[in-house]
């Protein structure tokens, strides 16, 4: 055993885990880089620590050290070891993990593809590890012995200790690695029929009957054991359509007639206060139903506990991604999350492809409990009649603690705005401004960055390219 090691590793409050590889031609780098910063380090397969049990044994664990597992090859960036100490003393006592942002070097070490990362996001962690090998964990003894076994024992371990509490993320490119976890795309979720309950679609409309019958017979070619439609007529005119309205089922689709100007959040909150589902489902007339699996793909997310707003990923109609969550700040207002991708890209890290929670979703497809929609107090109608209030929405879920949901395995073709048009006259536009003041007032989206987005990607793009 090397004494000198030994005793480092005693009096160290922060324990480097270097994970050694079948071919480690990098290690010496990074052992030369952890040890110029002052770090201890175990190597976790060599002879002289074999397995993670091994590497248990030499820390003294009264000092509660920080350790850091990481794969031989990889580096720390300059400051990262004080940005780490300064976040280990500005970190609440029952953190236990604290993550950062990290980049790829090629064999010439030149670094690229950076990966400018969430706030903590456990759905998004489930389909993509983003924390191992970029951060630190606080663990114990038993905790490093209980997956000392496991030939993944960094990402079990990193997993074992986001479920005890939320972790930290700082915000700064710390880590330089020679590759890193891919996203695993997701199959599609286990449904149990009998856990499916009633839900009501509701879908606004006025005249443009063509879009609202692609659209209703989407809805009744869709796989569900109890629908119920509810289709709010905003002033129809049109004689064709009202001759479509009046020979729907009745006894599977009501009509409820709605006076005056287009008021989005009116029309909604007087269709849900009607309905009789126990989730409601706000659907654009514009949307296209392509997989008849897609409401029980989304009622399964919105019937968990801890879950609000849940938004399918749509899509323009010629397959590019129309929606996929959407994030504030965004033009300083908010925006569709990776907008134009094509669903089989990998855009930004896959994220496009991964359910995870976000900050808002759009209502064109929007499915959320009855209940929480009514204890939020529905949508803003002052403040938001057309624009902004399904943000507006999932913001106030988010705040009681039902978070908003994007799930892409839920996919449907939105033909945008066709039925109502642009806001381009100057009745609409001065609308607009209206709520888009309003929505910086309330939520600061013209000051805060999202959560789930990056201080270091544009706040122009939906696609999350880096800032310039």
């Amino acid at each position: 055993m090397d004494e000198d090691i030994d005793k480092k590793v005693i009096a160290s409050p922060m324990v480097v885990l270097v994970e050694i590889a079948k071919e480690a031609s990098e290690l010496e780098e990074t052992l030369r880089s952890l040890r110029e910063k002052g770090l201890a380090v175990l190597q976790v397969g060599s002879p002289e620590v074999p397995t993670l049990a091994d590497a248990a044994k030499l820390i003294n664990w009264d000092g509660q050290p920080w350790l850091m597992p990481i794969a031989a090859g990889d580096t720390l960036a300059p400051g990262a070891v004080g940005a780490y100490q300064k976040a280990i003393e500005n970190a609440e006592g029952v953190t236990k993990v604290i993550y950062a942002d990290d980049d790829l070097i090629d064999g010439k070490g030149r670094a690229h593809t950076p990966h400018f990362k969430p706030d903590w996001n456990g759905e998004l962690f489930r389909h993509f590890d983003y924390l191992t090998g970029a951060c630190l964990l606080r663990a114990n003894r038993e905790d490093l012995e209980a997956v000392s076994a496991k030939t993944d024992w960094a990402s079990s371990l990193t997993a074992a200790l986001v479920e005890e509490a939320k972790p930290l993320h700082l915000c700064r490119m710390l880590h330089h690695r020679r590759s890193r976890p891919m996203p695993r795309l997701p199959a599609m979720p286990k449904i149990v029929e009998e856990n499916l309950p009633p839900v009501t679609i509701i879908v606004p409309t006025r005249n443009r009957v063509d879009l609202l019958r692609t659209c209703i017979e989407g809805v009744a070619a869709t796989d569900y054991p109890d629908i119920e439609v509810i289709i709010v007529d905003n002033d129809s005119d049109d004689p064709e359509t009202l001759d479509y309205l009046s020979l729907l089922d009745p006894r599977r689709h009501r009509t409820l007639h709605h006076c005056g100007a287009f008021n989005f959040s009116a029309i909604n909150n007087r269709a849900v206060v009607e309905a009789n589902g126990k989730l409601v489902c706000l659907l654009n007339n514009d949307i296209e139903i392509i997989t008849p699996d897609w409401l029980k793909t989304m009622v399964v997310q919105a019937q968990r506990d801890h879950v609000g707003a849940v938004g399918a990923q749509l899509l323009y109609p010629d397959g590019r991604i129309q929606h996929a969550g959407v994030a504030i700040g965004m033009g300083n207002a908010a925006g569709h999350a990776h907008r134009f991708v094509r669903p089989n890209e990998e855009g930004y890290f896959f994220r496009h492809a991964l359910p995870h929670f976000t900050t808002a979703v759009t209502a064109a497809c929007l499915v959320v409990e009855r209940e929480r929609f009514l204890a939020v107090g529905g949508l803003d109608e002052e403040n938001f009649p057309v624009a902004f209030n399904d943000v507006d929405l999932c913001m106030r879920l988010n705040q009681k603690g039902w978070q908003s949901f994007y799930e892409p395995r839920a996919k449907l073709i939105h033909h945008e705005s066709l039925s109502r048009g642009l806001d381009r006259d100057p009745v609409g536009a001065a609308r607009f401004e209206k709520e888009l003041a309003a929505l910086q007032r309330l939520w600061r989206t013209d000051e805060v960055t999202d959560p789930h987005h990056h201080p270091q990607l544009s706040r122009v793009s939906e696609q999350f390219v880096v800032r310039l």
